[in-house]
């Protein structure tokens, strides 16, 4: 298994923080729109500047430094950054009574040393054109973008970072926020948020996209959301978000990489208080891993801003390059050519994928493609686009026909960061992963599955190897199109337990022998063998 540095502290876990716009946003599946806060330095204005220019191909000029033993890390190979314009942070945002965000399990960020804080950002972005969409958006990941129109903004990002300079690792995570629901959602930080609070990592929320700021129309609708989705920050909380200013998803790309600029410029007044930044990966869930199919196919070219990308549950097409004045809808993007990451990215890519994601309504199957050099796909049995661990508190309220799914992704996205971290400074790359296994011999690709009903395949858990229960991507049938993606979990009949597990104790020397295999597979770290151990349901046990 390849080395991975051990985080150097473990993050501590509180009760529900959230503030104003609480009682519905909780009713969100996919945008889930809780809203934590907390504050603390005051803000200055930082004016920095750098990269944007054109280039393709392998953007790496110098090998990097490797991490050669347990607990070194290395640093980002050495990249030609063209110059360009940085996002200029304009202030701390501190009115309308906290952050609007995702946060259904926000962890106690202050008993992790962490400090959040909250700014206005702005700056005149570019948007990106091709001359022919047959030739310059090809299947094969190989897009040429040219620069078009420029136009103002003023978005938002939200920083989570550690107070103290010695608990920082040196890398930031980036997450584009995801739009689906009609509300900025951070995915990708629930799923991390363990791994990024023990680990020293920090992280930033940007709103790159139009409907967040401005609202618009809603790709995901789900319950009790009413009025909130598709309102827009401005609208929701003018007291804090009034100012803001989107221009359209034309610009989004640009916006998104003007803010990791700052990021990288940040002084000791800037937004990451004095941190410095040694590397910075991309990170999107959903409709957000679609756009970052199209950042690190046609955008990383040009910029080379990203260290690496952390792609998590995309489907088969690219997000298109957006509108003036207007949103870009994930619909698009489902229903478009099947799109590949290029060969040539030239830095670490990990797509990691679950059960919806690959077969079904997101199509991500034909886009299947090889590892390479700097692509890793893992394909996690047992999982959903969107599972109990994102949604928290508020699983038990979808009327899905069945409950949904309960399986192992967080526990694979959290092993998928720190990898993507020791890959993307120059040490081991991730393990391969094998692939769940399809039958093509029908009308369209389905899984093979197991007498269970569990798939074949992928990386395996005690989820799904020692199953108590049925965790799969496939939900119940006549659901909502966010049912769909939400995958289900079935405890298996009484009887069918009674003969595999005759006990208790073999029932989890059983559970604890395949947590073992995934951590020295490398699919599942060690520092989450414990809680791992904790969640064995011996109590689906009869007697």
């Amino acid at each position: 298994m390849p080395a991975v540095a051990r985080a150097p502290r473990r993050a501590r876990r509180s009760g529900l923080g959230r503030s104003p716009l609480t009682a519905a946003a909780l009713s969100l599946a996919l945008v889930l729109g809780a809203v934590g806060c907390s504050s603390d330095d005051d803000a200055s204005d930082d004016t920095a500047t750098t990269t944007s220019a054109a280039g393709t191909g392998d953007q790496t000029t110098d090998t990097g430094t490797d991490a050669e033993a347990e607990g070194e890390r290395g640093l980002p190979p050495e990249r030609d950054r063209p110059d360009g314009p940085a996002a200029t942070v304009v202030g701390e945002l501190t009115a309308g009574g906290g952050v609007a965000l995702t946060d259904i399990k926000l962890p106690d960020l202050a008993g992790n040393g962490f400090v959040e804080h909250e700014y206005a950002v702005e700056g005149t972005a570019t948007s990106y054109v091709v001359d022919d969409v047959a030739t310059d958006l090809p299947g094969s990941g190989e897009f040429t973008l040219t620069e078009g129109d420029t136009a103002d903004y003023r978005t938002r990002m939200v920083v989570r970072r550690p107070e103290k300079p010695e608990d920082f690792n040196g890398t930031v995570v980036v997450e584009w926020l995801n739009v689906s629901g009609g509300l900025d959602a951070n995915p990708d930080w629930m799923y991390l948020a363990d791994e990024i609070l023990r680990g020293g990592y920090a992280w930033v929320g940007v709103s790159a996209q139009h409907i967040g700021v401005e609202g618009g129309p809603v790709a995901v609708r789900v319950g009790a959301a009413g009025d909130l989705a598709g309102k827009g920050l401005k609208a929701m909380v003018p007291e804090r978000y009034g100012e803001l200013s989107h221009p359209g998803d034309a610009y989004s790309y640009d916006i998104y990489t003007q803010v990791s600029r700052a990021l990288r410029q940040s002084g000791a007044d800037g937004p990451l208080g004095g941190l410095e930044a040694e590397a910075i990966i991309a990170a999107g869930e959903s409709q957000s891993a679609f756009a970052l199919t199209t950042y690190a196919n046609g955008v990383q070219p040009l910029t080379r801003e990203f260290d690496a990308f952390f792609v998590h549950s995309r489907g088969g097409g690219a997000q298109g390059l957006g509108t003036e004045g207007g949103g870009e809808q994930i619909s698009s993007a489902i229903g478009s050519e099947s799109t590949r990451i290029r060969t040539d990215v030239g830095v670490p890519v990990l797509m990691l994928q679950s059960e919806s994601d690959v077969v079904g309504l997101l199509g991500y199957f034909a886009a299947r493609q090889d590892d390479t050099d700097h692509i890793r796909l893992w394909e996690v049995a047992g999982t959903a686009h969107v599972d109990r661990y994102m949604l928290g508190p508020i699983a038990d309220t979808m009327e899905c026909g069945t409950p949904i799914n309960d399986g192992p992704m967080h526990w694979a996205a959290k092993a998928a960061l720190r990898h993507l971290d020791t890959w993307a400074r120059g040490g081991d790359a991730p393990p391969e992963a094998p692939r769940y296994e399809v039958d093509e011999s029908g009308t369209d690709p389905a899984y093979v599955r197991d007498e269970d009903g569990i798939v074949e395949g992928g990386i395996r858990t005690p989820w799904v190897d020692v199953p108590v229960q049925v965790h799969s991507g496939q939900a119940a049938p006549g659901g909502s199109v966010a049912c769909l993606l939400m995958g289900s979990t079935v405890d298996l009949p009484a009887d069918t337990l009674a003969d595999r597990y005759p006990s208790e104790d073999e029932y989890l020397a059983a559970f604890e022998a395949a947590a073992d295999a995934a951590i020295e597979s490398g699919f599942v770290l060690a520092d989450d063998r414990d809680a791992m151990l904790g969640d064995a349901r011996s109590d689906l046990l009869a007697g």
